[in-house]
């Protein structure tokens, strides 16, 4: 839990320092004026059905991103969640952040007996520093709204190398924390739960959610639009590889993999 208060912290103050660093006379976060750019796509992904879970599915996510237009090609990953930059000057990026989350229903054999989860979603902040000109460093804190009332933080980094003009490969490591309160929703086995579902009772805390490794290959099909297939590895850990639904019928490794399509739209203001 100390981890994630620490990471949530540094990020904090992050983006309230941030705007700070415009120079002056150019307004708090830089100006509003100039060129901008909204790239909006969707993202097929096969996943477990829920997470801890050892059934794949397919679903579909948005990817939305807007911010202030660079000289540079900006890097995005598909782990990049709805994102508005409010600072932005080439080497540090950071803003708003926004995460839908569907909901999770008692409909698998697996989840029979336990609560369903709300639909809802997770709003914040982000901030993404390009220590070299090949690496991007990313970290979300996220506030639950409805589906759960945790703190979510997530971290990642991405070594970037094009191959051709048009087709990129990326790939880094990912760290994902949570507070009590996300944990509770996602992998908290009540007494009443429990009896109906046969489930050891589990009472989670806070701390590490997951560990991995993701990767992909985009392809700038024309300038305004980019294609990309991806992969992703993440082994849970601390109080989701606890979790009584997890070791009695779910399994710590988890595989994702998918493509998306995103079309990016360019305005000055």
């Amino acid at each position: 839990m100390r981890s994630v208060n620490s990471f949530s912290a540094a990020l904090a103050a992050a983006l309230f320092l941030l705007p700070f660093s415009a120079k002056a006379g150019e307004g708090a976060f830089g100006g509003l004026s100039g060129d901008w750019y909204l790239s909006v796509g969707v993202a097929g992904i096969v996943a477990p059905d829920f997470e801890g879970g050892k059934k794949y599915l397919f679903n579909a996510s948005p990817l939305i991103s807007l911010g202030k237009a660079g000289n540079a090609v900006r890097f995005s990953s598909r782990n990049d969640n709805i994102s508005l930059a409010l600072v932005d000057d080439g080497d540090v990026r950071a803003g708003l952040t926004g995460k839908f989350l569907w909901g999770r229903d008692n409909g698998d054999d697996a989840l029979r007996g336990l609560d369903p989860v709300r639909w809802g979603g997770e709003v914040g902040g982000f901030i993404e520093v390009y220590p070299l000109d090949w690496m991007r460093l990313r970290g979300e804190l996220r506030q639950g709204i409805r589906s759960h009332h945790g703190i979510v933080a997530d971290i990642a980094a991405d070594a970037f190398y094009d191959v051709t003009p048009d087709i990129r490969v990326s790939g880094g490591p990912r760290l994902s924390m949570a507070s009590a309160g996300y944990f509770d929703a996602y992998s908290g086995v009540n007494a009443a739960e429990s009896v109906a579902s046969q489930l050891s009772r589990y009472n989670p805390g806070g701390g590490l959610k997951s560990a991995g490794v993701g990767g992909a290959v985009t392809w700038k099909v024309t300038d305004p639009v980019t294609a990309s297939v991806f992969g992703e590895y993440s082994r849970l850990m601390g109080p989701a590889a606890d979790s009584s639904l997890v070791k009695e019928r779910g399994d710590r490794n988890q595989y994702m993999f998918g493509v998306s399509a995103t079309y990016r739209f360019d305005f000055t203001l």
